[in-house]
């Protein structure tokens, strides 16, 4: 997983199948988070595979989500890796 797009996909998947598909809706997510539909949406289709990877999430907006999900950042990068 060392190529940068696999990494952006790697994020948007566990961000997707773990907090977002779970939500009440994607409406409903952004929210409780504190960030923008717009960029749950974009989320979710670089999770799916429907988007481009061209999506350079903001350290701001992970901060948000992982905030909201009580989890540190070295904790979320920990998931991701496996």
């Amino acid at each position: 997983m060392d190529d940068e797009k696999d990494v952006i996909i790697n994020i948007c998947k566990y961000i997707y199948s773990n907090w977002i598909s779970k939500a009440e809706s994607q409406r409903d997510f952004a929210s409780k988070c504190g960030i923008e539909e717009s960029t749950v949406r974009r989320i979710k289709n670089i999770a799916l595979g429907t988007s481009k990877t061209d999506y350079n999430m903001s350290l701001k907006t992970l901060i948000k989500i992982c905030q909201k999900k009580q989890m540190t950042l070295e904790d979320f990068f920990g998931n991701i890796d496996r």
